[in-house]
């Protein structure tokens, strides 16, 4: 039986390859605006950050997300990846 191929991508935060299933995409749509995209699926620009609250923290931090969608992102969206990233992290682990 033939193995099947893990779909690998990098974090923009700790610019490690990982499994797509280890990610979240953040999405930037054409009309600006981003958001969470937990599918994997929304149409747009894409960009995916490791489910760790840590590296989400040094996103904070250094605005990655704001360089890589080259728009000004407030605390609550990365307020809201924090808490995102947490729960999924909690979910992981049960």
């Amino acid at each position: 039986m033939q193995k099947r191929k893990i779909p690998m991508r990098k974090c923009i935060a700790s610019n490690k390859m990982k499994p797509k299933k280890e990610m979240i995409r953040i999405v930037k749509n054409k009309e600006g605006e981003i958001s969470i995209d937990p599918s994997g699926k929304v149409a747009g620009r894409g960009a995916y950050i490791s489910i760790d609250p840590l590296i989400v923290k040094v996103a904070w931090d250094k605005r990655i997300l704001d360089c890589t969608f080259e728009t000004a992102l407030a605390d609550p969206f990365y307020q809201e990846l924090l808490d995102y990233v947490t729960r999924q992290k909690a979910r992981m682990s049960l």
